[in-house]
């Protein structure tokens, strides 16, 4: 049985990439992607979440999105990943996670759903030059 969270986040695939925002066949990034699945399975989002640019918060080094994961998901081994999980990247080594992503699939076929620039909401292979940018991997609450 496929895990709810990765359902709800097919039913994104499609979706065009837009800065900010988060409604399904319309636009959304990253972030609008996670809040739009938590919203699809979960209900109401946990918190506002305020405007922010796209370098999130690089040039102070802030970990913005890293934190805000923290405070709602549960932080939880990379090796011990499964469909539904939640996965930040940093896009360049030594800055801020500013990118994430739903594990759809783990194994030797493991793959991703995220949205970003140009793809909009996309189902990725979880490949050696994504897997090496993860900087953190979560897990949903139950009952979040």
């Amino acid at each position: 049985m496929t895990h709810p969270v990765v359902v709800a986040a097919r039913g994104w695939i499609g979706t065009p990439y837009l800065h900010q925002a988060s409604m399904r066949g319309a636009g959304c990034d990253c972030l609008g992607l996670l809040r739009g699945v938590w919203r699809d399975v979960y209900g109401r989002e946990p918190e506002p979440v305020p405007a922010y640019t796209q370098d999130w918060s690089e040039p102070q080094g802030a970990e913005v999105l890293l934190g805000a994961a923290r405070r709602h998901l549960r932080e939880k081994l990379l090796s011990d990943a499964v469909a539904g999980d939640v996965i930040l990247f940093r896009m360049r080594g030594g800055m801020v996670a500013k990118h994430l992503g739903i594990v759809a699939g783990v194994g030797p076929t493991a793959t991703f759903i995220h949205s970003y620039s140009g793809h909009g909401v996309v189902e990725s292979a979880l490949t050696t030059a994504w897997h090496r940018r993860i900087a953190a991997c979560f897990a949903f609450i139950e009952g979040a």
